[in-house]
């Protein structure tokens, strides 16, 4: 499984949310490089990165962070947030960015997934983002009514082979990933599905691993201290 520890940024801040509510924010961390390649130092070779500011506003603020962590810190970037147009795409693979995630867009503009998906394949991924398993949007803020796997299969057939799948109930809260949701998608989907939100101890990888999930992020658990990233890296496997 590969394992994708992650920095939000926010105000050029390394961040941490609950349940995605910007009200919380607390920065988690000094220097995101540092941070990064203290993530390498462990044995990772991913790095899941998300520009908050984008998510919300749409005007991605994070550029030369990203850019930075893309180039010097030896980790894949797989970057969401505020990608919402061809243009956004190829402003952030400019910059080193080896994977973009279009949350937002994929419900309000599906046809740009199917744009994205023609131009670029696999380097694109969804971000499906569920409360109670109704799909929410713009930094989750607001609620689009659809069924999280109805939405994910209306992905896969755009061709989309990689969804990102965060419960906000779980986000945060060191309280463990929404395992039954998680094997819900599993089951609707041939996509390789990457866990978000939740994980609280490596335990949690393990299980998740168990369940011959694609890969699991890692937020809140690592800055906690409650997940060891050098020791998940050797349980879970080759990250490349």
């Amino acid at each position: 499984m590969i394992l994708f520890p992650a920095i939000d940024l926010k105000d050029g801040k390394a961040v941490r949310l609950y349940k995605g509510d910007f009200a919380t924010a607390h920065q988690v961390a000094d220097d995101p490089l540092v941070t990064a390649r203290a993530f390498y130092e462990a044995g990772a070779r991913h790095i899941h990165m998300v520009d908050l500011d984008g998510a919300r506003s749409g005007a991605r603020q994070n550029g030369a962070i990203v850019e930075a962590v893309a180039r010097s810190s030896g980790l894949k970037v797989e970057l969401g947030g505020g990608i919402r147009s061809m243009a956004d795409l190829e402003a952030v693979f400019a910059l080193g960015v080896w994977r973009c995630v279009i949350g937002s867009a994929a419900v309000s503009h599906p046809e740009f997934v199917a744009e994205a998906v023609a131009r670029y394949g696999e380097r694109i991924a969804v971000g499906i983002d569920a409360m109670d398993g109704i799909v929410k949007t713009s930094g989750w803020e607001q609620s689009s009514g659809l069924d999280y796997l109805d939405f994910a299969k209306s992905m896969e057939a755009m061709g989309v082979k990689t969804i990102i799948f965060t419960d906000i109930a779980t986000d945060g809260m060191l309280s463990g990933p929404s395992f039954d949701r998680l094997a819900a998608l599993q089951k609707a989907v041939d996509c390789q599905i990457v866990a978000s939100g939740g994980v609280s101890s490596n335990e949690d990888l393990s299980r998740l691993d168990g369940m011959d999930l694609y890969g699991a992020i890692i937020g809140k658990a690592y800055y906690a201290g409650t997940v060891d990233l050098a020791q998940a890296v050797k349980e879970a496997g080759a990250q490349c």
